[in-house]
């Protein structure tokens, strides 16, 4: 699991690991049990600073979505994955990106066609990656 930090982003780093956290659990990348990266590995890995990825850490456990477990780390908590719970995690992003259509006057339909190509970008960068982290 890898997350993607995205430092020049509005949206703080430590934000950015709570919001992927959870959209890995929404999407069953992540179960209940399955054992999270250690702060000092994903420290290390994007070059931030070891307590913001605590922060992050420490506010999942607050929630309930994660739980620290002796010995071995940070642990996906037990629950149950709905389709409410992607909807939930989906929906201010959604909302953020159909502001952004209206300020500009595009049309719905264009702005769909926007949305499905924004989605083939991602695949084919989803891919690429893949590939690359294979060679």
């Amino acid at each position: 699991m890898n997350y993607d930090i995205q430092p020049s982003s509005s949206t703080p780093i430590f934000r950015q690991i709570i919001d992927q956290v959870k959209r890995f659990i929404a999407s069953g990348q992540l179960s209940s049990g399955d054992t999270l990266p250690s702060v000092r590995t994903v420290a290390l890995h994007h070059a931030i600073n070891p307590m913001t990825v605590s922060k992050a850490y420490n506010m999942l456990e607050i929630e309930g979505v994660l739980v620290r477990m002796r010995g071995v780390g940070m642990v996906v908590a037990e629950r149950r994955n709905t389709a409410k719970d992607k909807t939930n995690l989906a929906m201010p992003a959604m909302l953020n990106a159909a502001r952004v259509i209206q300020q500009l006057g595009m049309e719905k339909a264009q702005a769909l066609k926007l949305f499905e190509q924004a989605l083939k970008t991602i695949e084919i960068e989803s891919k690429r990656d893949a590939k690359s982290n294979a060679d």
